[in-house]
């Protein structure tokens, strides 16, 4: 009941995100080749970051697919490339290697995003990223939200999207967003 009203104030509150200065920003941590990274190790390139886990048993694979295809629909629509990012909530399961073999089933240009707990925690609440750990079954799953944030070329949030939303109102909204900050 806690988790559902936490989950209901997210999206009511979710579409002030684009408006917010105060979402995202800095970062510190370690991508799939387990190199240390920052926010402006991807300064120039235009992002779509959504906070996920690799053992996640629907969800996570199901929006990163569609991610990767958005991804494709505006590369192939307005010659932008938009990295996809996906970064997790898990870090205790999620390390490097595990994060690469998860990005790679999705593509080569997924980019996997790790670190510590307090560097995933610092990174959570930049984005307004709501994640619980819950027991299941003598293991534990991961409540988290779904929302898609694209990034811009200068690490600001330009926009952001629930998982709802379809596929091709996506990579248009993201078409539209890149073209008016061009």
């Amino acid at each position: 009941m806690i988790r559902a009203l936490i989950l209901l104030t997210l999206l009511i509150a979710a579409p002030a995100l684009a408006n917010s200065a105060d979402v995202g920003g800095p970062f510190q941590l370690v991508d799939q080749d387990g190199h240390a990274v920052t926010d402006a190790t991807y300064r120039g390139k235009p992002l779509l970051m959504y906070f996920g886990y690799t053992s996640c048993p629907d969800v996570c694979p199901v929006d990163l697919a569609k991610i990767v295809q958005v991804s494709r629909n505006v590369r192939e629509s307005t010659g932008i490339t938009v990295t996809p990012v996906f970064v997790t909530v898990d870090p205790a399961r999620d390390t490097a290697a595990r994060m690469k073999a998860y990005v790679r089933a999705f593509g080569p240009d997924v980019i996997g995003l790790t670190g510590s707990d307090a560097q995933i925690q610092r990174v959570t609440d930049a984005y307004h990223v709501y994640f619980n750990k819950v027991p299941a079954n003598g293991t534990y799953l991961m409540d988290h939200s779904t929302v898609l944030y694209l990034v811009g070329p200068d690490g600001r949030l330009l926009d952001h999207y629930g998982r709802k939303l379809p596929e091709q109102d996506v990579a248009a909204r993201v078409a539209a967003t890149l073209a008016a900050h061009r």
